[in-house]
């Protein structure tokens, strides 16, 4: 079971290559990312991020990378005082004009967008730390993040055919790396719920998400692992920092949001398919958890779809289910 698949997917996560951008002295690039994660690579340095979070702002030397992982509105500019500097609000509607900037020049920036358009309630989201910066003089040569910028630049200004697909298909790759790398280095201390060091709680994790909507009990879900309640829900709570059955309803509540985004469906059958027996019930766990109503929710997302930031429905990332391998 790939859980960072499945937890992205059913988030709704949908990505957007920002493209490459010649950024010169004088101009501020804004994004405004609030509800997204994102990815800049410096191809050439030094930059400089500012975001309200940072105590200062972050330096990026040629071949950093730092990935956003919570969503917030931030600036990139090639010095570290913003004073005096004009901005240029970045656009989801193709490559935007910065001013002062030669077309011919080397680009120095590459962004990568990955937005959550509704604030998921999986707990691995909040788990995420604010910004994951890698290093160019620490990255392995022949590491992942490295083969997959050695293959981004060069498709950064190519013209052969099918440059598009290979681009936005590099830039995934990427953003897949940057996010193991994350859970390789943060996992350890924070407890991430998709890295769970305990290997009883990984296979029960792996079960709830392989069928959320089963009548799972602490009692079934225990026998499954071999463990007792009593044990299962201790090493759960201390890995995951949750019991079993409170995370299973994040996981039902998370697929339930996409289902009312991406689907006509009518609440009751929402209700079945995420484990919930009627409308009613379903619809009192969801306001708990996600703060309104399923069909109040419903219909402000429907009155958002033509938000100038949101990224389009084509853009969504495959479900795991269509990007696993064929069975042999």
């Amino acid at each position: 079971m790939d859980l960072l698949a499945d937890v992205l997917h059913q988030a709704g996560l949908r990505r957007r290559l920002l493209h490459a951008r010649a950024l010169p002295a004088g101009v501020a690039l804004r994004f405004p990312c609030e509800r997204s994660l994102a990815f800049h690579v410096a191809l050439a340095g030094p930059l400089w991020l500012h975001a309200s979070g940072l105590h200062e702002p972050l330096r990026l030397d040629s071949g950093d990378i730092v990935l956003m992982a919570r969503g917030c509105e931030h600036r990139i500019a090639r010095q570290p005082s913003l004073a005096g500097l004009p901005e240029v609000a970045m656009s989801v509607s193709g490559p935007t004009p910065v001013p002062g900037a030669d077309g011919a020049a080397a680009p120095t920036l590459v962004s990568g967008a990955y937005q959550l358009w509704n604030r998921p309630v999986h707990p691995f989201f909040a788990a995420l730390p604010d910004w994951h910066l890698l290093r160019a003089d620490a990255l392995p040569r022949q590491g992942p993040v490295s083969l997959a910028l050695s293959l981004l630049t060069p498709e950064i200004a190519a013209a052969d055919a099918g440059a598009g697909l290979a681009l936005h298909a590099v830039t995934d790759l990427l953003f897949v790396y940057l996010m193991r790398d994350l859970l390789d280095r943060h996992a350890p201390a924070t407890g991430l719920p998709l890295a769970p060091r305990d290997d009883a709680v990984r296979r029960a994790v792996a079960l709830l998400h392989g069928d959320c909507a089963r009548a799972w009990t602490l009692e079934t879900l225990a026998h499954a692992v071999g463990l007792s309640r009593t044990l299962l829900a201790e090493r759960f709570r201390q890995t995951i920092g949750d019991t079993p059955l409170n995370y299973l309803r994040s996981l039902r509540l998370q697929q339930a949001m996409r289902l009312l985004v991406d689907t006509d469906a009518p609440l009751e059958r929402v209700a079945m398919q995420v484990g919930y027996q009627d409308a009613f019930s379903f619809s009192k766990a969801f306001k708990r958890l996600v703060g309104s109503a399923p069909g109040e929710f419903r219909r402000r997302d429907a009155g958002e779809r033509e938000h100038p930031w949101r990224f389009t429905p084509g853009e969504r990332l495959p479900s795991p289910q269509a990007a696993a391998p064929p069975p042999r």
